[in-house]
């Protein structure tokens, strides 16, 4: 892999950002880490050889001379953050959701426009080869027309008290319907439940209705026997699943039909056909892209729009939810 010129300081260093800093560290651009937690930045600074290892957020961006900042903190402080480098002329590398309000994200996004920055938020499903050919075959027709999709994206813990399981698991999902259908629900509901905390939600059904009678539904939760995540796509030609847990198929077309015998629906039922895709970490793909544009000052994949997108379906659903308490 080349070395790229960018310089690129990593916030947040803790559960995900370390495979951030793991991942730039690799490509050849990490040049400065950040995390409150002085152990973890001594860990992560002598393991990558860095030279530069802060504590202090401010005094990243007033001693260091990087070019991009990819922020890994809790979703509360991405706003802060995010914007505090956007003045500072810096490109943003932001993980999932990019605000936790639409206001503040339309703020960023303005911000960016202004100050002509790359705001890129790390919607990581967009990024993995499974998802990029899978769209590819959508665009292509080899599905047919979509009538419906669904995702289960299941697991025992990791449980949170800062944000629910609606916020934490299902923005990777709705991501990548939104750019599967290549356009915003008209209509999203929300159904869930509280089962351990008092106010935090730890499982949640998430129904979308879209135009041409397209609907879709995710399915989260952190309350769960086993880990799944899986996306099924039913189009009037064939039927695709994403399933991320399987290692040596993890996209599959099934092109069943369905014949009509004395006015009833009878499924005639094909052999799968296995996809072919690349085997690359869908994380390196993302810091890549970021890495591109940063170069090309082309538009993000996951541009600052997009999380927009994405963040008011997020909102539409909790408000769907909050009426149910």
């Amino acid at each position: 892999m080349p070395r790229l010129n960018q310089k690129i300081a990593v916030i947040g260093t803790g559960y995900w950002g370390k495979n951030l800093v793991r991942n730039f560290a690799e490509i050849g651009v990490l040049h400065a880490v950040c995390d409150e937690n002085e152990e973890t930045v001594k860990k992560q600074q002598n393991t990558y050889k860095i030279g530069h290892a802060f504590t202090d957020f401010e005094k990243l961006l007033s001693e260091t001379d990087c070019d991009g900042i990819a922020i890994a903190t809790p979703a509360a402080t991405h706003f802060t953050i995010a914007k505090k480098a956007l003045l500072a002329g810096k490109d943003i590398f932001v993980e999932k959701p990019l605000s936790i309000n639409i206001r503040d994200a339309q703020e960023l996004i303005q911000l960016a426009k202004n100050h002509r920055r790359i705001l890129m938020v790390d919607h990581i499903l967009q990024y993995h080869p499974a998802i990029v050919k899978l769209k590819q075959l959508i665009e292509d027709g080899a599905l047919g027309k979509l009538q419906y999709i669904y995702s289960n994206r299941l697991n025992i813990g990791k449980f949170r008290h800062e944000e629910n399981i609606l916020w934490s698991f299902a923005p990777h999902d709705i991501s990548v319907i939104l750019a599967l259908v290549g356009q915003e629900p008209e209509k999203v509901r929300a159904f869930g439940e509280a089962y351990l905390q008092d106010e935090v939600v730890d499982s949640t059904i998430t129904h979308f209705r879209f135009k041409n009678r397209l609907k879709a539904h995710i399915f989260v939760s952190w309350l769960h026997p086993y880990k799944e995540q899986k996306l099924v796509v039913i189009g009037s030609h064939a039927m695709a699943v994403f399933d991320d847990m399987n290692i040596e198929s993890k996209l599959v077309l099934y092109p069943h039909k369905i014949d009509w015998i004395k006015h009833i629906p009878v499924a005639e039922k094909a052999e799968k056909e296995i996809v072919p895709i690349e085997n690359s970490e869908p994380l390196k793909e993302a810091c890549l892209h970021f890495l591109k544009c940063m170069d090309t000052r082309q538009k993000p994949r996951t541009d600052g729009e997009e999380a927009l997108a994405v963040l008011k379906v997020l909102q539409q659903a909790q408000e769907r939810l909050d009426i149910r308490k």
